[in-house]
């Protein structure tokens, strides 16, 4: 038994994550600032379930550092997986000072409270966006990634590069982890399939930026939460895991598959490509099933269709 702190843990990922560590008989404190980003009722409604499965409720911000200091002294913890961050590539071209502030500065909050206390693991969630116009693919941990084009991308560079730091001058142990596109069941109102989803079935058009041909690794929910807990399990030095589901989806034929699992023939709204957006995304996940033995499984017909069920059955 553990005793883990989450942050963001209201949040889609955050929430799904406190739900498996609390079924396997670990206590979790889940930390949440419930920001208007989307709406907040939706985290708090995640919350109260977590709540309600076992989990200690916080409402607090990283970015508070005497709160923190209270938390962590209060908490006792053994691990913290930090998941709170601004989200979103095309959002953090309009307000990069609070992106920096958020994910950049938050982040370096935590570590310092954690390199107060010896033997806590910390497991970073950073974001296949680091990647940015990488011209190879599979993309690979040991790429050289200098190339971030957004704003969020170079925000969740610095918070690996700060995690490093912090493992080597105080050797705390740490696992960063790059989600690559993470759909499911409370995923967040304005990522592509949620919005995809709701728009077919409202009848409304869907935007698809350029041709149709860029593509993302989209991986489902269960699978990114077994490499969490996997990595939690496994952190020690400093590593990074990209934890995604090694095959590729074009938005034209996620589109065509979002209309076949609704029954419903999308209307396409085709616009130009927008800003920060990258033509492929693709993980090489051999490091991650070797050390970790994270074996993702889920294709994107069947994670589309899951998440079609669960979007049907909260319309009532």
């Amino acid at each position: 038994m553990q005793r883990v702190l989450i942050t963001g843990g209201a949040g889609f990922i955050g929430s799904h994550v406190t739900e498996a560590l609390l079924a396997r008989g670990d206590e979790v404190c889940v930390l949440d600032n419930f920001n208007d980003f989307y709406d907040p009722a939706i985290k708090r409604a995640n919350a109260e379930a977590v709540k309600a499965a076992g989990a200690r409720l916080v409402e607090g911000d990283i970015r508070d550092a005497e709160g923190m200091a209270r938390l962590f002294t209060e908490g006792n913890f053994d691990a913290v997986i930090h998941l709170a961050a601004m989200a979103g590539v095309r959002p953090s071209l309009l307000d990069p000072l609070h992106y920096e502030d958020v994910n950049v500065r938050g982040t370096l909050i935590l570590l310092e409270q954690i390199r107060k206390r010896e033997g806590l693991k910390f497991v970073f969630a950073s974001s296949s966006s680091v990647y940015g116009a990488n011209e190879k693919a599979p993309f690979s941990e040991v790429d050289d990634i200098h190339r971030c084009i957004s704003p969020y991308a170079a925000t969740k560079r610095a918070g690996e590069l700060h995690c490093f730091t912090y493992h080597h001058l105080y050797g705390i142990p740490i696992s960063a982890l790059r989600f690559f596109t993470v759909y499911g069941p409370r995923q967040r109102p304005e990522m592509a399939m949620h919005k995809f989803v709701r728009m077919t079935l409202q009848r409304e058009p869907i935007p698809m930026f350029g041709d149709g041909s860029t593509r993302r690794d989209y991986t489902y929910i269960d699978d990114i939460v077994d490499g969490v807990v996997r990595s939690l399990d496994h952190c020690e030095g400093y590593e990074i895991y990209n934890l995604g589901e090694s095959q590729t989806t074009s938005l034209a034929e996620m589109i065509e598959i979002v209309g076949e699992v609704c029954g419903i023939d999308p209307i396409i709204d085709r616009q130009a490509m927008q800003p920060g957006d990258v033509v492929i995304t693709y993980a090489d996940i051999s490091k991650a099933k070797r050390r970790l033995g994270y074996d993702p499984h889920t294709t994107v017909r069947d994670g589309l269709s899951r998440f079609v069920e669960w979007y049907r059955q909260q319309l009532g």
